[in-house]
């Protein structure tokens, strides 16, 4: 049950059994129940990811969101001005208002 998320109070009722006894004798159990689930949970999405078809894309995309920190911009025509504003300020890139702050092509490492 540790390993399904339920937290030690329910496990209690369930077995009806005190806390303290559950900790006592499950120790171990309440201690890596969960993290036994996320590997398995973790092992079984890695394999989806990188196998073929949508479910693997589903899967990579997931997993680059949540492990890469890859995100989905919005289109820039979608935004306000000032959020524009702020997403232009968070790439720099060429063709935004700031491309003037950006070092000359020139000068740049190749």
């Amino acid at each position: 049950m540790s390993a399904f998320g339920i937290p030690d109070y329910e496990i209690t009722r369930v077995l009806a059994i005190d806390p303290k006894t559950l900790r006592k004798h499950f120790w171990t159990e309440l201690e890596v129940g969960h993290v036994e689930a996320n590997a398995k949970v973790a092992a079984s999405l890695f394999k989806k990811a990188t196998g073929d078809g949508r479910e693997a894309v589903v899967a990579a995309i997931f997993w680059l969101k949540c492990r890469a920190g890859w995100r989905e911009w919005p289109a820039i025509d979608d935004l306000g001005m000032k959020e524009q504003r702020a997403l232009e300020a968070e790439t720099a890139e060429r063709g935004t208002f700031l491309e003037s702050l950006l070092e000359p092509a020139s000068s740049r490492p190749q």
